[in-house]
């Protein structure tokens, strides 16, 4: 059975390190997610290149482009040292006009521009969805290798980008690290949402925590070959998530509770409950 995440071994010919000399190629950088990966990777020293259909705030380099457009992503991955993938349509949408090239065509455009440009190193968005029946039922904590139960067709792209992912790991010799993300909220109207649904604060994602993960991602010594690992902040009352083995495989440990960082989300929601005043 593959074993989808490996305990690190001493290093050898299989680790790969990645060097500040190259930029990061981040997408989805002009987004709350991209913006904390950005923050976090700018203060540690690293270069980074932004990918968006936006200008990209903070980094060494912002490239405006579209996922769709092949040659403009291969243009991105040239001379980069990893490739962090965030950009997507970020929940269920129309399947044909927005989740299908954001979410699938942009992801084989990224993995290919991988490829061709020999980028070592791909961490892939992913998210909790993808076992969606188990998060509302359990059992708990659920495990990286957990049975897929999708939610809707947004996660169903996500199994997508995991298999992908796994599929350009064993082909192509990448090392790829599949990140189920928890509950990043981007509006206050989603904040608002999370701090009302119970589970909401025990899947919680902090813009820090992030940040201190994409820094470690990038440090850590890494197998080549294919992860899958969960983010998410500590949670308030009830573990649903097994971080130990993100902590085993990347370095990296959760610092932050709901709803540190979101503070301001939850100030701009006009009748929103205090924060931590959660069911």
């Amino acid at each position: 059975m593959q074993r989808l995440c490996r305990e690190p071994r001493g290093l050898d010919e299989t680790i790969m390190m990645i060097g500040k000399q190259k930029p990061i190629l981040v997408t989805g950088a002009a987004g709350s997610i991209g913006q904390a990966a950005v923050a976090g990777l700018m203060g540690a020293g690293w270069q980074v290149r932004g990918f968006d259909l936006r200008p990209t705030s903070g980094c060494s380099e912002s490239v405006v482009g579209d996922l769709t457009d092949a040659a403009a992503v291969h243009a991105a991955a040239e001379g980069v040292g990893a490739i962090i993938h965030m950009a997507a349509v970020p929940d269920d949408d129309d399947f044909l006009e927005r989740l299908l090239p954001g979410n699938i065509i942009g992801l084989h455009h990224v993995l290919e521009a991988a490829r061709l440009a020999g980028v070592p190193r791909v961490v892939l968005a992913s998210t909790g969805q993808v076992v969606w029946w188990q998060l509302l039922e359990g059992p708990w904590p659920i495990e990286p290798d957990a049975p897929i139960s999708p939610k809707h067709w947004y996660a169903a792209t996500k199994v997508l980008a995991e298999a992908a992912g796994q599929v350009y790991a064993r082909s192509h010799g990448l090392t790829v690290v599949a990140l189920r993300l928890g509950w990043f909220p981007r509006t206050p109207e989603h904040a608002v949402e999370l701090n009302e649904t119970p589970r909401g604060p025990n899947v919680y994602l902090s813009p820090g925590d992030a940040a201190r993960f994409f820094v470690r991602a990038m440090e850590a010594p890494l197998e080549q070959g294919y992860s899958v690992v969960w983010l998410a902040s500590r949670p308030l009352n009830q573990q649903l998530f097994n971080l130990d083995p993100t902590t085993r495989l990347i370095g990296w440990e959760p610092r932050d509770q709901w709803p540190t960082g979101s503070e301001h989300l939850l100030r701009q929601a006009p009748g929103s409950e205090p924060a931590g005043l959660t069911r």
